[in-house]
């Protein structure tokens, strides 16, 4: 498995857990309240803040396992990074126009806050999905 192949199921791996544990939390205060009402703001940054620092410790771990070299980028790996990044990115769109859309119908920021950072997760899970599909199956241009 390259490093870059590693670094794609990191940031997956990390994402979805961590996305697991925020709606873990918020779901579990929203027992005997309204969802709207539930207090999201601090542990979705927690999450966000927790996400990032776990992908650059695992990172870094990864990185000083490999033997020297390892990190090298070929032109497949840079390739199979920009399409993975490229159809990752679509969910960002998505989310951006959704968002757009809830704003001007006035949509509580609970809601808004939470596409915005289910868009963000959703385009990471997708750009993880497809660079691991193109390193298991191979790339081709597309």
């Amino acid at each position: 498995m390259s490093f870059e192949e590693k670094r794609a199921w990191i940031m997956g791996m990390v994402t979805v857990a961590l996305y697991a544990v925020y709606l873990a939390i918020v779901l579990g205060r929203a027992e005997n309240t309204a969802l709207t009402q539930v207090s999201y703001v601090s542990t979705m940054l927690s999450t966000i803040v927790a996400s990032i620092s776990a992908s650059i410790l695992f990172n870094i771990l990864v990185g000083t396992a490999s033997p020297k070299g390892a990190k090298r980028k070929d032109s497949r790996d840079q390739e199979i990074n920009r399409i993975g990044e490229y159809i990752g990115q679509s969910f960002v769109v998505i989310g951006g126009v959704t968002v757009l859309f809830m704003a001007m119908a006035k949509v509580d920021y609970f809601w808004i806050a939470n596409v915005i950072y289910l868009a963000f997760v959703l385009s990471s899970i997708l750009g993880f999905a497809t660079k691991l599909v193109a390193y298991r199956r191979g790339f081709q241009k597309w």
